[in-house]
């Protein structure tokens, strides 16, 4: 009789745990933890630079300090007295299409086949912006350099990686000045050499960043006072002004 819940991923196998049919028990001693990550995203181990260019992606990635919608979320709920996992989901349900969503997106038109011209018709022309490509700070954000000279250094700067650089070219061509690919467009482009579906961006990140989540909602238990709150000095109601109820 056919089960109604399927998967390749894990199982239980003759009372032991395997994933994608190796033991869990041998997964411990033989293996690392990016190396775990790659057989559940992949389905096999991965070679030494593939671990090597996973490592540096979820390094690329594991905190940018306070200011990120999941940090501040995820510590603000710890402050409010939540557990562990109640906080993580908060700094986790603060990842949305503005932040942590660019490498999902990025990806998902590099692997849509077009060129770095026709890339640009269909977002800037019709007023949206590209993904993965602007940074308040950098004009030459140093982390895609980082990120691009791994991959090529470990055989995974492709089509895909070629084509974000062409599209960074065309957008300082039509816009007049500098739009640097970010390291959010670098990952995107990376995976997307590395076979990696575009609808995996996120998980990326989110991989990456619960490390960094984890971590200050600890501090924020151990460093600072329950229940933080903005103060009143940084404070303005610019609403309607008082007034009386209509009798």
């Amino acid at each position: 009789m056919d089960k109604k819940w399927k998967t390749s991923i894990a199982g239980i196998i003759d009372g032991e745990a395997h994933i994608h049919g190796y033991k869990v028990s041998d997964l411990i001693d033989g293996v690392t933890f990016t190396d775990a990550i790659w057989l559940e995203l992949k389905g096999e181990l991965p070679s030494e630079k593939e671990r090597a260019m996973l490592d540096a992606i979820l390094i690329s990635v594991i905190d940018n300090g306070l200011g990120p919608p999941s940090i501040t979320n995820a510590r603000n709920s710890a402050s409010a007295g939540n557990s562990m996992q109640a906080a993580v989901a908060a700094g986790v349900l603060g990842v949305g299409e503005s932040h942590g969503g660019a490498i999902e997106e990025c990806a998902r038109l590099l692997q849509m086949g077009m060129s770095a011209e026709k890339l640009f018709e269909k977002k800037v022309e019709s007023g949206d912006r590209i993904p993965g490509y602007g940074h308040k700070v950098y004009t030459e954000d140093p982390r895609t350099k980082q990120i691009f000279q791994k991959a090529k250094d470990l055989g995974f700067y492709g089509e895909h990686c070629e084509l974000a650089s062409q599209v960074e070219k065309v957008l300082e061509e039509k816009k007049g000045k500098k739009i640097p690919l970010n390291v959010d467009g670098a990952i995107a482009a990376v995976i997307s050499d590395m076979g990696f579906d575009f609808r995996l961006g996120k998980g990326f990140f989110l991989i990456g960043r619960v490390v960094g989540l984890v971590a200050h909602i600890f501090e924020e238990w151990v460093r600072e006072k329950p229940f933080r709150r903005i103060s009143d000095e940084e404070i303005e109601y610019d609403g309607t002004s008082p007034r009386k109820l209509p009798t």
